[in-house]
């Protein structure tokens, strides 16, 4: 197990390397600067900010700079946010989407789990029938459509939620819900699909000839292999949920990390989309590397190499 985690973990920073640097490459090569749209800026100006935040330098210069003060934990300051440290900015917006977004995964995961096996137990029933339904029109409406059909209907014509804002615990509704719907909708159809596998499997029949029950069946057989797929996408899941829906956080005026990040792509600044990009990058590595470890944990029949036994 030590060998297969640090194994892991190599990949995983080879990988957060390769993220880094494709980046940092990609953003300089787009033309122009963050200060272009700076019209009040003089010429002696805007070249006192290029040498303040480096950007005079060749560019192998600044790249090997920002890598050593990365690795310090120095992603700089923004270099639109005045005064505003990346990292500050990031901790800050971050605390709001992980709560709507802790919200809805354990909503996704326990809704769609739940829809998928009632789905399977009664396959071809009108319990299937209504799930799949559900699962259809939940993955076919885009979440921002979904997201402002909740807003017109039971914020604006109902009156039950707030169209916009953050601050009390039924905010988290409407939100949560518009967030939640897609995973629901991919969890469901992913779980039926696995456990109607799973129940015509050969010993799953050997299992009811020698006489178990049905509570041993599901629980010990069934769930436990069925299960799989959706761990292996709830991983990136998590981390696309955790750091932040850009679409439902703009509809319901949610200042996360998500709304940050595009900010800083329309702003160039610089500095501030390299920390997100790292930031996101290592929520999605590391939560992709705990879906490994709980893959093998899950199904012991995986070795830790990565394959399966013969």
């Amino acid at each position: 197990m030590v060998r297969y985690v640090a194994n892991k973990f190599f990949y995983m920073l080879l990988s957060l390397l390769i993220l880094i640097s494709a980046t940092f490459f990609l953003m300089k090569a787009i033309p122009g600067d963050p200060f272009q749209a700076e019209k009040k800026v003089s010429a002696e100006m805007k070249a006192r900010l290029m040498e303040q935040y480096g950007l005079d330098k060749p560019l192998y210069v600044q790249y090997f700079k920002y890598l050593g003060d990365i690795t310090t934990g120095d992603f700089g300051i923004s270099m639109k946010k005045l005064n505003q440290d990346v990292s500050k900015i990031i901790s800050d917006t971050f605390q709001t989407s992980l709560k709507l977004g802790l919200v809805a995964i354990v909503i996704a995961v326990v809704v769609g789990v739940l829809l998928g096996m009632l789905a399977a137990l009664y396959h071809r029933k009108l319990i299937d029938n209504v799930a799949m339904i559900l699962a259809v029109l939940g993955m076919a409406v885009p979440s921002f459509v979904f997201a402002s059909l909740l807003q017109y209907y039971l914020a604006e014509k109902a009156g039950w939620f707030n169209v916009i804002g953050f601050d009390k615990p039924l905010d988290y509704v409407l939100p949560v819900i518009a967030l939640s719907a897609q995973p629901i909708a991919f969890i469901a159809r992913l779980t039926r699909s696995s456990m109607l596998e799973v129940l015509h499997a050969d010993y799953i029949k050997t299992a009811k000839a020698k006489g178990l029950n049905w509570f041993t069946i599901m629980f010990k057989h069934v769930i436990r292999n069925g299960i799989l797929p959706v761990v292996t996408y709830v991983g990136p899941m998590t981390a696309n949920i955790i750091t932040g829906s850009v679409v439902i956080e703009q509809i319901f005026g949610i200042g996360g990390i998500g709304k940050v990040f595009v900010e800083s792509i329309t702003n160039r600044d610089y500095t501030l989309i390299m920390g997100v990009t790292i930031f996101y990058g290592v929520i999605l590595m590391v939560a992709r590397f705990i879906t490994d470890i709980a893959y093998v944990m899950i199904d012991p029949r995986i070795k830790l190499s990565g394959g399966k036994e013969g």
